[in-house]
């Protein structure tokens, strides 16, 4: 699969950060981008469950692809919301179900640092997206 121009920029910048401190200030980062959701859309039918952070998701279908737009109330998740959301924006439903989630991770050397709980929570968010498609 290839990686859009977002979801590139993104496997670039992380690579160039050398540390965990230079990759936790970017991940903030990336939370902050996350176009924000409005009360009418932060309630429970779009709240996904199996996070132990509260996570919102909407999605969209736009042209051949889905468009996915999140939230979450703790900053680090935000940050994970916003890469999931860059790597799966405008996949098709079975490019999304085909998505190494992990690889993904690894790949922006993040893998180490996801708990399992964390890493269990964005599994959550990706198998509701799978759901919603």
């Amino acid at each position: 699969m290839s990686l859009s121009a977002q979801a590139q920029q993104a496997l670039e910048a992380f690579s160039q950060a050398p540390g965990w401190e230079q990759r936790a200030r970017l991940l903030m980062q990336w939370g902050e981008r996350l176009e924000p959701l409005t009360d009418e859309q932060k309630v429970e039918a779009n709240r996904v469950h199996g996070c132990e952070s509260t996570v919102w998701l909407v999605v969209e279908q736009r042209d051949e692809g889905w468009h996915f737009r999140a939230a979450s109330d703790a900053r680090m998740i935000r940050g994970l919301l916003a890469l999931l959301l860059v790597r799966v924006q405008g996949l098709g439903s079975q490019e999304l179900r085909a998505l190494n989630l992990a690889g993904w991770f690894e790949a922006l050397g993040l893998a180490r640092q996801l708990s399992p709980s964390r890493s269990n929570g964005l599994n959550a968010v990706l198998q509701r997206m799978a759901a919603l498609t």
